[in-house]
C-alpha cells in the first residue's frame, strides 16, 4: 500500500519568489481551463475523449516553460481526476468547471524527483522558485 503525505507550512518569499509563485499560479490555472475548453470542444465535435498533454501547450505559448513542469502536469491530473468523478458518479460529482482567477484559492503541486524538493533547517527547495524561508513547526 503505498502512502502519501503532504504538510502544509506558512513560507515567506521574497519579492522575486511571490512573482514566481504567482506566475505559477497563473501558468497551473491557464493550462486546467485552456484543456478543459479543448476536451469540451472535441467531444462536441467528435464524441470522443481527447487526451492531451501540457507539453503540447508549450510550443503554443512558450510562456508556459518559465514555471515547473510537474505543477502543470498536476493541473492535468487534475483535471483527468475530476472527469472520472464526474463520469463515474455524475449525481455526486458535477461537470469540471473553469477555474476563476477572482474566485480561487491559490495553490498548486509539485512533485518530489531526486531531492527537487526538500527541507533544509527554516528553508525549503522548490523548483524554479529555489530556497523559500518558512515557519517549520512539526
Amino acid at each position: 500500500m503505498i502512502v502519501n503525505k503532504a504538510y502544509r507550512y506558512r513560507i515567506y518569499p521574497t519579492t522575486a519568489q511571490k512573482m514566481m509563485f504567482a506566475k505559477t499560479f497563473g501558468c497551473v490555472r491557464f493550462i486546467y481551463n485552456k484543456m478543459l475548453s479543448d476536451r469540451i470542444d472535441y467531444y462536441k465535435e467528435t464524441g470522443q475523449k481527447l487526451n492531451n498533454t501540457p507539453a503540447q501547450y508549450k510550443e503554443d505559448f512558450p510562456w508556459l516553460k518559465e514555471v515547473d513542469s510537474l505543477a502543470l502536469a498536476n493541473a492535468q491530473l487534475n483535471l483527468n481526476k475530476a472527469y472520472s468523478h464526474f463520469w463515474n458518479d455524475s449525481q455526486h460529482f458535477g461537470k469540471p468547471r473553469f477555474k476563476s482567477k477572482k474566485n480561487s484559492r491559490a495553490s498548486y503541486s509539485t512533485n518530489n524527483q531526486k531531492g527537487s524538493v526538500r527541507i533544509e533547517g527554516h528553508k525549503v527547495k522548490l523548483p524554479k522558485v529555489g530556497w523559500v524561508k518558512l515557519c517549520q513547526h512539526r
